[in-house]
């Protein structure tokens, strides 16, 4: 790893390879179109950031705090994100619709309370534990990702794509599932939120 200082306050189109920084502090700097492989930016205080259009690749961005930085179409692939509270980032003002695209990622312990996620992409990714109360996920892919210990409460799925996704536990009665795609045995955990039994 290498460490790193940013001096600039904007960058475009660069690739930043096996960055290390781990603790470290970022204020106010944007990035545009930018690649990140193997950097590891956990427990980094990422404050007034700005990431347009980048990729994060085999990153480490756990425990990373995000106050008031913004995302707009980034994407995650193979990256660890654990615990980080997505609700303290800044989000536009205008619904935007696909700002988030999560690949084969873990994002346990993460926080997404009440936030507008319409289109994100969450596929082959492990979700434990993750917080999507009162959040906007319609028409969201969460192919083949592991919910344990999810919640999902007063959330919108409406079209969402569970399909091969696993240990998801719905609320059917205050979500709003219209239109959204599972896969047998998994959504037989939908009945859970009802006052039935189930026989073989």
């Amino acid at each position: 790893m290498n460490k790193v200082i940013f001096e600039r306050a904007e960058y475009s189109g660069e690739v930043f390879e096996k960055l290390d920084l781990e603790e470290g502090e970022l204020q106010g700097v944007s990035f545009y179109d930018c690649s990140f492989v193997k950097c590891s930016f956990s427990n980094a205080k990422l404050t007034q950031c700005r990431f347009d259009s980048c990729e994060f690749s085999g990153c480490n961005l756990s425990l990373a705090r995000i106050r008031d930085s913004s995302f707009r179409e980034v994407s995650f692939s193979s990256c660890k994100l654990i615990g980080i509270d997505w609700t303290t980032a800044r989000w536009p003002t205008v619904s935007l619709s696909g700002q988030l695209r999560f690949e084969e990622c873990l994002l346990n312990s993460s926080s997404f309370f009440g936030l507008f996620l319409q289109e994100m992409k969450m596929e082959a990714c492990q979700a434990h534990d993750v917080d999507f109360t009162e959040a906007d996920c319609g028409h969201a892919s969460f192919i083949q990702t592991d919910f344990a210990g999810a919640t999902f409460h007063h959330t919108k799925l409406v079209k969402a794509d569970f399909s091969d996704a696993t240990h998801y536990v719905i609320d059917v009665r205050t979500s709003k599932v219209t239109g959204a795609r599972f896969s047998l045995p998994d959504a037989v955990n939908l009945l859970r939120s009802l006052d039935i039994e189930i026989v073989d």
